[in-house]
């Protein structure tokens, strides 16, 4: 099992979350993204960095991820491709996303560009706080165990 991370846009607050779990059961992390990240330094964690080209490391992570292995993001399209592959998926605030809710969430993100788009909504998420960390933290343990199971 490798827990992969959509290392780009991931709040460190999370990250610190997986870095303490990688630690405490000896769990493979694997962060992707566009640039060099600080990481503790551990035999598990392994940053991996592809080029600046659009959706590169969200390639890279669907390209490499297996079933059996957890990916953290926040990109609907991305999860949507790993979905598919039957991975198990994480969004940062804690909420696992599967073949029975993606298309929803799918739906959802291109409605709510659409209304952007249109300039009938505008701002972004809320900031990450402790509340989406302890979500994270209770959803990522369950998911853990499942697929270790």
């Amino acid at each position: 099992m490798r827990l992969w991370i959509d290392a780009d846009a991931a709040p460190r607050l999370m990250k610190e979350v997986v870095y303490r779990v990688s630690d405490r059961l000896r769990l493979d992390v694997t962060l992707v993204a566009n640039r060099w990240q600080r990481t503790p330094l551990s035999r598990y964690i392994t940053m991996i960095v592809v080029g600046d080209g659009f959706d590169e490391a969200d390639d890279y992570i669907a390209d490499h991820c297996e079933s059996g292995d957890i990916v953290v993001t926040a990109d609907i399209l991305l999860a949507d491709r790993i979905v598919s592959k039957g991975v198990a998926l994480i969004t940062p605030n804690g909420n696992e996303l599967d073949a029975d809710n993606i298309a929803e969430r799918v739906g959802k993100r291109n409605f709510m560009e659409e209304a952007r788009s249109a300039e009938l909504v505008s701002g972004g998420a809320a900031p990450y706080g402790d509340k989406d960390r302890q979500r994270f933290a209770n959803t990522l343990d369950r998911l853990i165990t499942r697929c270790r199971g």
